[in-house]
């Protein structure tokens, strides 16, 4: 997910992927415990994701206070 996809949700479509996205997070990280993860990468992908949505709520929460 990019940064520019992001900046264009609304804050209730960035908390749906954000759910969406610990839901996937938590499954990778125990298809990885038991030794079925086969893209190793996604999970790096899935917390960096997470990542940018959380920035960009907190960055649009700090807009709204401020204003």
């Amino acid at each position: 997910m990019k940064a520019k996809d992001i900046a264009l949700k609304t804050e209730d479509q960035l908390k749906a992927d954000l759910v969406n996205l610990k839901k996937e997070a938590f499954n990778l990280r125990f298809q990885r415990a038991s030794g079925q993860l086969e893209n190793t990468a996604r999970v790096r992908t899935v917390r960096r994701d997470i990542a940018r949505i959380e920035t960009s709520l907190r960055q649009k929460a700090l807009v709204k206070a401020s204003a």
